[in-house]
C-alpha cells in the first residue's frame, strides 16, 4: 500500500531565549524546502507555542493543556520532522527536551533531521544528543545534517546564507534523505501498524 499526497513536514525551531538566531535559520531552511511541490511545511516556533515546561500529565490525556493538544495534532499529522537546534552548554535546549518529552506516538517511525547552529561545534554536539533521545523514541535520523559554524557571521543582513550554493546543497542533501525515508516509512505505517 503506498500512500499517496505530498509529504507533511514539521520544522521546530528549538530555541526560545531572547535574541536567539534560530529563527533565521529556520526561516532560510524553510525557504529551501519550499522549493519542493511535494512537500508541505508546517512550522512551529517553540517561542510561540505556550508548552509548560513541566509534564504533569500525558499528552493525550484529556486534562491536558491545550498548547500540548494542540501541538501534538500538529505533531501526529507530520511525516518528517526537521529540528532546528543551537547548541546550549555542549547539548540542546531545555524547551526543546520539554516539547520532545511531551509526546511518544508523534515521533514514532517517522524520520527526524538537523539543522544545526552555533560556534565553533556548529551545533553538532546537540545533534548527537538528539539522535538518541529520538532513537528511544523509536525515530529514525537521518544522516546528513545541514550545520552553521559561528553562524551569525555565516548570513547576511538579509538572513540569507552568504555561502548560498554550499548551504543549499546542504540542506537538498538533507531533504532528499528525509524525503526517502518519509516515504518509505509512511507507506509501511500505512500498510501495518508499527510494533514498539
Amino acid at each position: 500500500m503506498t500512500a499517496a499526497g505530498p509529504l507533511n513536514i514539521v520544522i521546530i525551531v528549538g530555541s526560545t531565549r531572547r535574541g536567539r538566531f534560530g529563527p533565521t535559520v529556520a526561516g532560510w531552511f524553510a525557504g529551501e524546502a519550499g522549493r519542493h511541490p511535494d512537500l508541505a511545511l508546517d512550522v512551529v516556533d517553540l517561542a510561540e507555542t505556550d508548552l509548560p515546561g513541566v509534564l504533569t500529565t500525558e499528552a493525550g490525556a484529556p486534562d491536558a493543556p491545550a498548547p500540548v493538544r494542540e501541538l501534538g495534532g500538529r505533531l501526529a499529522r507530520a511525516d518528517a520532522f526537521v529540528v532546528v537546534t543551537p547548541e546550549y552548554n555542549r547539548s540542546f535546549p531545555a524547551p526543546l527536551k520539554a516539547a520532545i518529552d511531551w509526546f511518544v506516538d508523534e515521533w514514532r517511525a517517522k524520520p527526524v533531521g538537523f539543522v544545526s547552529y552555533g560556534g565553533a561545534s556548529g551545533g553538532l554536539r546537540a545533534v548527537e544528543h538528539l539522535r538518541q533521545v529520538f532513537a528511544e523514541l523509536h525515530a529514525v535520523t537521518v544522516h546528513d545534517t545541514v550545520s552553521f559554524h559561528s553562524c551569525r557571521d555565516k548570513f547576511d543582513d538579509h538572513g540569507r546564507p552568504i555561502d548560498a550554493a554550499g548551504c543549499g546543497a546542504a540542506a537538498e542533501s538533507l531533504i532528499d534523505q528525509l524525503s526517502w525515508w518519509a516515504r518509505t516509512l509512511r507507506d509501511a505505517r500505512a500498510a501495518r501498524a508499527y510494533a514498539a
